[in-house]
């Protein structure tokens, strides 16, 4: 759908109508960063002022979240009946159906008749069409990203996404207005949506007191993780942005805020559409799949009951841990002490519950490596863990080099470069993870437990380990 036309230009007379207070800073189009927020004055807040130095104050109306929507909807039947039909699910899709409407309202193809407009009907236009975030990304640019952590990531939020779209249109068809915009002209798309979707993602922050919201220009305001300002929420719910005390910015210099300092190179990818060269986070997150061969792989993710994810990460010395707690069950069976049991209760309901050495552990799965590590063959578990994340790192890592960059079609230098980078980060973290898996496997496989029960079993009862085992003394 067409949209709106509202200029930066256009923004300081909204503010004076909307109560939006800027002080002694101003939008401004950076260049290659898009709008931002510059000082207007040289601005500075010493160590030892007991007062905030507030450059920006937003007042609670404006800030779209999960009772501003709720507000709107008791202003427009419309909404209300568009929120009815096909929201109330989620915090995240009710805004989005409150932005698909602002879509529509500040679009020149609009004729009237589906509620008043809000002040973020203007401002709405303001914001890019064009999100740099990877779900709004040509094929081709997509095809970059094979092998890393963000491939499968993107796939699913894009599959995801086109169903959202699907079932909001399904779920309209006895509203005649929308039925014809999302179904019998298909005025507004899936693109429309994904849009919807990553300025969303790229533009939401946690307030203490709001939740998850966005706010009008300050969500103007860029990242940097030497960050110079700072958001709060104060008593009556108005969002300011404060100078952090000890910075000071020249005239004409840029106010930054921090989007997340602990957000790995993929995250940033994923939400913003740019990796910060200065963030000293290194860390990625694996999904994990069930062994082929395990009987139990079912009822292990049933009772484990979320995605299982392994996470690498370095820490301030550069050496790479891994978390996954989830590998632990996938290498543990009915032999060592894992029992999973269906009990039906007296009214006939029926819950799988999950015992290690018959104590119920069912309502803390992701302890499970604490709890084995009084068995007397923790080493030989640790073992069988070890060669799995061991043997998931090698694979992803063969993935990454393996992949062939595609140049057909058109490619931006920064997705090119932004793609270049993660890859590079990713494949360093991966080798560095193999090199201290295979260092913690030689010292487990030196273990005089690990050493006697592998020579009571024989080589056949743990192919995993038994391979290992033999990989040591190939100096090919």
């Amino acid at each position: 759908m067409r949209r709106g036309l509202f200029s930066l230009s256009d923004l300081p007379a909204w503010c004076v109508l909307n109560d939006v207070n800027f002080v002694d800073v101003k939008v401004a189009n950076i260049s290659g960063r898009g709008y931002g927020l510059i000082a207007e004055k040289e601005l500075v807040n010493e160590n030892d002022n007991s007062e905030s130095l507030t450059l920006l104050t937003v007042p609670k109306e404006l800030i779209l979240s999960a009772e501003g929507v709720e507000e709107y909807a008791k202003e427009s039947k419309d909404f209300r009946q568009l929120l009815d039909a096909a929201g109330r699910q989620s915090n995240r899709g009710d805004i989005l159906l409150f932005l698909l409407v602002q879509l529509v309202l500040s679009s020149p193809d609009y004729e009237g008749g589906q509620g008043p407009s809000t002040p973020w009907t203007q401002y709405f236009s303001l914001l890019p069409e064009v999100i740099p975030t990877p779900t709004m990304w040509s094929e081709s640019e997509l095809s970059l990203l094979r092998g890393t952590s963000l491939e499968p990531a993107v796939s699913a939020k894009l599959t995801t996404l086109t169903k959202e779209f699907d079932n909001l249109r399904a779920k309209v068809t006895e509203l005649p207005f929308w039925n014809e915009l999302l179904s019998i002209d298909e005025t507004i798309t899936v693109r429309d949506w994904i849009l919807l979707d990553a300025l969303y993602r790229s533009r939401s922050l946690g307030l203490p007191k709001s939740g998850e919201s966005m706010v009008p220009c300050l969500d103007l305001v860029n990242h940097s993780i030497q960050a110079t300002a700072y958001f709060e929420e104060n008593y009556k719910g108005e969002v300011l942005l404060n100078l952090r005390k000890g910075n000071t910015v020249a005239r004409g210099g840029e106010i930054t805020i921090d989007y997340g300092h602990d957000k790995s190179p993929a995250e940033m990818l994923f939400s913003y559409g740019f990796i910060d060269p200065d963030s000293t986070t290194r860390s990625l997150v694996l999904p994990l799949e069930s062994l082929d061969d395990d009987p139990l792989a079912a009822a292990k993710l049933h009772a484990f009951g979320t995605s299982p994810k392994l996470r690498l990460e370095e820490d301030e010395r550069g050496i790479p841990h891994w978390t996954a707690p989830f590998v632990y069950l996938m290498c543990l069976n009915e032999e060592d002490g894992l029992k999973l049991r269906v009990l039906q209760e007296t009214d006939g309901s029926r819950h799988l519950k999950m015992f290690w050495q018959d104590v119920d552990i069912t309502d803390e799965p992701s302890t499970i490596r604490d709890v084995i590590q009084s068995h007397e063959l923790h080493q030989v578990f640790e073992l069988r863990v070890t060669t799995v994340v061991l043997n998931i790192i090698q694979q992803k890592l063969d993935e990454l080099t393996d992949a062939k960059e595609h140049r057909q079609g058109l490619v931006r230098a920064e997705t090119r470069q932004a793609v270049s980078y993660l890859r590079s980060l990713e494949t360093g973290l991966l080798e560095k993870s193999l090199q201290v898996l295979e260092e913690q496997m030689n010292q487990l496989l030196r273990d005089e437990t690990v050493i006697g029960y592998l020579q009571a079993m024989g080589p056949s009862e743990n192919d995993l380990s038994a391979e290992a085992a033999n990989d040591e003394d190939d100096f090919s």
